[in-house]
């Protein structure tokens, strides 16, 4: 019997959002992360150094006999909102998630352990934008070696091994010293994107392909809700902050009825994802109503996520124009993250599926 998802956060929770949030205040400046997107190192790997290692969050998904904190997507939903709110360049999502998620549905101990621990950073090479259960491209298996180019894979430059889909549908390994890693153009500078070679790569099988990359593709969406929550809620707040500040015939620019009405339309919307957010990471903690629930939080998450960072680089005015202001990040994080697993329209038709509302 299914019950009831709970939305609230737990003491823990808030605790562990508490510390999230202070380390990020002190280590994660939006000027520095700005000065990181114009370099050739746009990972914070110090930073994620802290969260992985010193404070655990890498593992938070894995069990305590692998050298994991044995909590919930629950508890990652709370660090992604967090790393949301900072845009924090850091493989959070694609290394203690996705490839975690691959790594647990095939039982792979030895490389759970090194990721948990965060001695090894994980990315499964398979395009961001793949929705959970779509078809992705996979590379030649020939004599143990891998043959092939995967494109739009986010994180890989920062990878030590990368999970790889095979054409004989096995899952394997392989350490990133054996691959080309070749930057792409990407929107979002604070998750890059690149192209994978394999030319002849030795790898390991550890499991099956396709009910790993989907398990770990519908944790992504599901926990990519929160991460655009945070987004979201940044871009409101410092908006609310900026407009009670701003004068304007000598009052508050906030104090005007028309912009009034925009906040309270956005707060709206904010809550409500906030909602769809907690639901998605109870239902992957407790395994009840998974598919609709992350169905649901990505088909909402992404428009609320993008009409909230334009709203505040309107409301911000010229200010909000200038690369020297954080919004271009979150603008540009939330455009990408609204590509990300799946668009809301892909969700949107997997949900009808799912309920039985097949649109005519």
């Amino acid at each position: 019997m299914s019950t009831e998802p709970d939305l609230l956060y737990t003491e823990e929770e808030e605790a562990l959002r508490a510390a999230v949030r202070d380390l990020l205040t002190d280590h994660c400046v939006a000027p520095d992360v700005i000065a990181r997107t114009e370099s050739d190192a746009p990972h914070d790997l110090a930073l994620w150094k802290t969260l992985a290692a010193t404070m655990g969050l890498a593992g938070l998904l894995v069990p305590e006999e692998l050298g994991g904190q044995g909590a919930t997507h629950r508890e990652a939903a709370v660090v992604l909102e967090e790393l949301g709110r900072s845009v924090a360049p850091v493989p959070y999502l694609t290394s203690a998630v996705v490839a975690t998620e691959a790594l647990l549905a095939c039982g792979d101990t030895e490389l759970l352990t090194q990721l948990a621990t965060g001695r090894s950073v994980g990315a499964l090479a398979v395009a961001l934008h793949h929705a959970p259960g779509a078809a992705h491209r996979t590379v030649r298996v020939e004599n143990g070696t891998l043959h092939g180019e995967l494109t739009g894979i986010a994180d890989a430059a920062a990878a030590d091994v990368l999970l790889v889909p095979g054409d004989d549908g096995g899952l394997y390994a392989v350490t990133a010293d054996a691959v080309t890693v070749t930057p792409q153009t990407s929107l979002d500078l604070t998750r890059p994107l690149a192209t994978v070679a394999l030319d002849g790569a030795a790898a390991r099988r550890f499991g099956d392909a396709e009910p790993a990359v989907r398990r770990a593709l519908r944790a992504a969406a599901g926990l990519l809700a929160s991460e655009q929550l945070g987004v979201a809620d940044w871009a409101l707040t410092e908006t609310v902050r900026y407009l009670k500040e701003r004068k304007q015939f000598n009052r508050p620019v906030g104090g005007f009825q028309a912009l009034k009405h925009r906040l309270a339309q956005l707060w709206l919307e904010v809550v409500n994802l906030r909602a769809a957010a907690r639901a998605a990471a109870d239902a992957l903690a407790s395994g009840e109503d998974t598919d609709v629930s992350v169905a649901v939080a990505q088909a909402y998450a992404a428009p609320v996520a993008v009409h909230a960072t334009e709203e505040a680089l309107q409301l911000h005015g010229g200010l909000g124009m200038t690369w020297e202001h954080p919004i271009h990040l979150y603008l540009k994080r939330a455009k990408a993250d609204s590509l990300a697993y799946g668009t809301a329209g892909a969700h949107r038709e997997a949900l009808a599926g799912l309920v039985g509302l097949q649109a005519p």
